[in-house]
């Protein structure tokens, strides 16, 4: 029987324009879904449904329907802050937190006509790379609830996986739309540094952190981004030579182009820690090899040039950037999760000359991945090196052991951070069991449009769009 979720975000905003549903009707139709459905999910850790249908009111009422994203249903993270909703932050320490004010992305889709629905769920302030938090249920896969659906926006990546909403925004510090989204069959999309001003990454230490979206398809992920990218408000926004500056749902939908492209499954993490690409992960990549042939691209390997400082110099920015958490004496720092204390309490140990000395190498690492990378439109990675992760799969102990299975899980995703370069994850593959295994392109800065227009050509082969998890 058909439903509205059934529909793209695309066909969901056509219906809209033309009156056939009204966003009070959309609205209806999700939190319905996600009262009868998350509970077993773990996709939001806040729903306010008053306060989504008062807004799809306002919306049908007052917002120009030319308005990008006018009526569609969203969730927003719980480590972005929506005046008068508390934002958790994953922690037990942000119990209570009602900010009054909200962050500049909120904004940004409030002024493009989007609905929030609540909070979707995200570990303890975004720093692992699964969504299993101690005020909050984990976040499960769809596809199999034994798994885990990766972090930080994991319950975004639930949502829409899963038909609780049709898209969905997340942000990206090491993987953190990337992850998910492989985990959950989804394409999720890393935009270049500087790319989206309301989340340029300029403000992040080492520009890591980003804004991206989570879709079912391509085209929707970019309608998305075009949404966040129009925001306006910063000037250090990328152009690459194969973008003309309009809307990128037009490379998306078009799909054109024939592109060089590099192979790879070395990861700036293999002199650090023991990484092995399992047999699922190899099979996603070679089938997205294949398809890419087929499709006349350019084929070539490629390895990374070895370099032993990567590890090291990515853990002190990780662990620097946690050092700014709100976690004051002993008492609040017993609130926090032994992961998310020992990071604190290792970047409350940096000097400022370490702290130097690891930008200025992240910062030359990123020159020579730029030009290593010269030669090739994009590069494809397997996503994740292995399936997803079992709940309850990370140690919740020992913290270096739980940093090293996070690596093992995903060392081909926080280069693309560390380089400000765009990266999407396509859910290429399924395993026998119906376990998505994506691959993960990265582009030149400001390719997005490439990657777009890559990730259509595999859509139209493969129709991932159509695949959909048990309670769709």
């Amino acid at each position: 029987m058909f439903e509205l979720h059934h529909l793209s975000a695309q066909e969901q905003w056509d219906w809209l324009q033309r009156g056939e549903i009204t966003p009070v009707e959309l609205t209806e139709h999700y939190l319905e879904r996600i009262e009868r459905l998350d509970g077993r999910l773990g996709a939001f850790v806040t729903v306010t449904a008053d306060a989504a249908l008062q807004r799809a009111e306002t919306v049908a009422r007052e917002v120009p329907k030319t308005a990008p994203l006018w009526g569609l249903p969203i969730g927003d993270k719980d480590l972005t802050d929506r005046a008068g909703v508390h934002s958790g932050y994953g922690s037990r320490l942000m119990d209570g937190y009602v900010p009054a004010v909200s962050s500049e992305l909120v904004k940004v889709f409030d002024a493009a006509g989007a609905v929030s629905l609540g909070k979707t769920n995200a570990p303890e302030f975004g720093m692992p790379s699964y969504t299993e938090s101690l005020v909050a249920p984990p976040a499960r896969t769809p596809w199999d609830l034994a798994l885990g659906a990766g972090g930080s926006s994991g319950g975004a990546a639930v949502a829409v996986a899963a038909g609780l909403l049709p898209f969905a925004p997340g942000s990206d510090g090491g993987g953190s739309v990337r992850i998910p989204a492989a985990a959950c069959g989804l394409v999720g999309l890393k935009p270049s540094r500087g790319l989206v001003p309301s989340g340029s990454g300029i403000e992040s230490l080492a520009g890591l952190v980003v804004p991206g979206p989570l879709a079912r398809s391509v085209a929707d992920a970019a309608m998305m981004l075009d949404a966040m990218v129009a925001g306006g408000g910063y000037p250090f926004t990328l152009r690459a030579p194969r973008w003309d500056g309009g809307p990128l749902l037009g490379a998306a939908v078009r799909g054109e182009g024939r592109f060089q492209l590099g192979v790879m499954t070395t990861s700036p993490w293999d002199d650090a820690y023991e990484v092995t690409v399992s047999a699922e992960a190899s099979a996603a990549l070679e089938t997205a090899v294949t398809h890419l042939d087929a499709l006349g691209h350019g084929i070539e390997q490629l390895a990374l040039e070895p370099d032993d400082s990567y590890g090291p110099n990515f853990r002190t920015i990780w662990q620097a950037g946690a050092a700014g958490i709100p976690a004051d004496g002993e008492e609040q720092l017993a609130r926090l999760e032994p992961l998310t204390r020992w990071l604190v309490e290792q970047g409350r140990r940096i000097g400022a000359r370490e702290l130097a000395r690891a930008l200025a190498a992240l910062s030359k690492f990123e020159r020579s991945i730029i030009r290593q990378f010269a030669s090739f439109d994009a590069v494809l990675t397997p996503s994740m090196a292995l399936t997803p992760r079992p709940i309850g799969w990370y140690d919740s102990e020992d913290a270096e052991r739980n940093f090293e299975q996070q690596v093992q899980y995903t060392p081909f995703t926080s280069f693309a951070n560390v380089t400000g370069l765009p990266a999407i994850t396509l859910p290429i593959w399924q395993t026998d069991a119906g376990i998505p295994m994506g691959v993960q392109l990265v582009g030149r800065p400001g390719g997005e449009a490439t990657l777009l227009a890559i990730g259509a050509q595999l859509e139209r082969r493969i129709g991932w769009q159509r695949r959909h998890p048990p309670q769709w």
